[in-house]
């Protein structure tokens, strides 16, 4: 951490009557108590502070009031949580004015581990403060903590660390984390490794995902569904389809089973490639995983069959849908619908319809828009019309039938 005595930190007045009070360092991030936050809590947390601060260090005052506060800096710390210990919100005040990559933080966390003192308990509070406000500042205020002695870092911090940047593609950044983590005689645990897998997944790099994977399995450590299904969703991306399934299946042989998202995005790779017969597999290793089919993956399983032009398949799937008490959605319906006008089949697609008005389901907007085009480009609309009306007719009388029998 930078030492006590930069430049950055200017001495304050002893009171906030009477004597000037000269500020701790440019405008821009000045820090303050707004008018009913709490100055009194750090006025008092000020004066317990002081007799703890390094001698050769200037004089630096928590309780510094600034007149030049932003709206939205205002707001952040009339935010901060009323349980924060009076030493952390000492510090968040301060922390929440900077800006990303102000250079003033290293010092001022420095000047903060000296005057206060704090213990892993009061880092982790300002850790969890900065992610509740979705603060831009959470990495770096890490990175500074995983250096300090107080903070008693450990693989897990690591591991979130390195997960931060993942989710932001710094991978450099990433790995040079890595490596200090490593620098520092932490070891490389499994869930450490999949965070690290889990990161080149996503950015698309599958053979450094792949040595990952290998390092894993030679360092003799458990895969478990995280592991697995990030190398899962790292073949998928890559397009290699046919080394994700077997993948799938060599969990589901050790009784592991993926999340539901990644078994999803293997069933919408399928389908959207037409590929009904790898759509229909992967469907069936959902229910094996136990997990119940809604109607967005019914609709992926439509998508394949009528793509791959197996119309009477996907109608089976909504049939299947029905007699499992899953409502088709307008665009399953809409999928076949389409796929009929393809192949030009108009009454086959009509009698459809027909079916499911006779189990009770309405056609929604999107498939009535379509089966309305289709229409005016045949010029058939009347007669359409007619068809319709007659149906609709027909559906009245049996229902009255059914009512008379009843």
């Amino acid at each position: 951490m930078a030492s006590l005595t930069i430049p950055a930190f200017h001495s304050v007045g002893t009171k906030l009557t009477g004597a000037p009070i000269t500020k701790p360092w440019n405008p821009t991030c000045q820090c303050a108590c707004v008018p009913g936050g709490n100055g009194a809590e750090l006025q008092v947390l000020a004066t317990e502070a002081e007799p703890t601060a390094v001698s050769e260090a200037p004089r630096f005052r928590w309780d510094a009031f600034g007149s030049d506060l932003s709206e939205s800096q205002e707001r952040a710390i009339r935010g901060l949580s009323p349980k924060l210990p009076n030493r952390c919100k000492a510090l968040m005040t301060r922390v929440v004015c900077l800006s990303p990559g102000d250079e003033n933080l290293g010092a001022l966390l420095a000047y903060w581990v000296k005057a206060m003192k704090p213990k892993r308990a009061d880092w982790l509070l300002v850790l969890r403060e900065l992610k509740a406000m979705e603060s831009p500042l959470l990495t770096e205020v890490l990175e500074c903590a995983l250096l300090e002695d107080s903070f008693e870092a450990n693989v897990r911090d690591y591991t979130k660390l390195i997960h931060i940047y993942g989710k932001q593609k710094l991978l450099q950044k990433a790995e040079d984390a890595f490596h200090a983590m490593k620098g520092r005689g932490f070891p490389c645990d499994q869930i450490m490794l999949t965070a690290m897998m889990d990161m080149y997944s996503k950015a698309g790099d599958l053979t450094r995902a792949k040595e990952i994977f290998g390092e894993i399995i030679l360092l003799g450590l458990p895969l478990d569904k995280r592991a697995y299904g990030s190398m899962v969703m790292a073949y998928i991306r890559a397009d290699m389809l046919d080394k994700a399934e077997n993948l799938i299946k060599e969990m589901e042989d050790q009784q592991i089973f993926a999340g539901k998202e990644v078994y999803k995005a293997l069933l919408r790779a399928f389908s959207y490639k037409g590929n009904s017969d790898g759509a229909q597999r992967i469907f069936d290793a959902i229910q094996f995983a136990g997990i119940v089919p809604d109607t967005k993956l019914c609709a992926l399983l439509v998508n394949a069959y009528c793509l791959s032009n197996r119309i009477t398949e996907a109608v089976c799937v909504i049939r299947n849908m029905r007699s499992a008490g899953v409502t088709p959605c307008d665009k399953c319906i809409a999928l076949v619908l389409g796929a009929y006008e393809k192949v030009n089949m108009l009454e086959t697609a009509l009698e459809f319809l027909a079916e499911l008005e006779e189990n009770g389901i309405a056609v929604g907007q999107e498939p009535s828009q379509l089966l309305a085009a289709w229409f005016r480009r045949l010029g058939v609309v009347h007669e359409v019309e007619q068809v319709l009306k007659g149906l609709g007719e027909d559906m009245k009388t049996k229902q009255t039938v059914a009512v008379s029998v009843e």
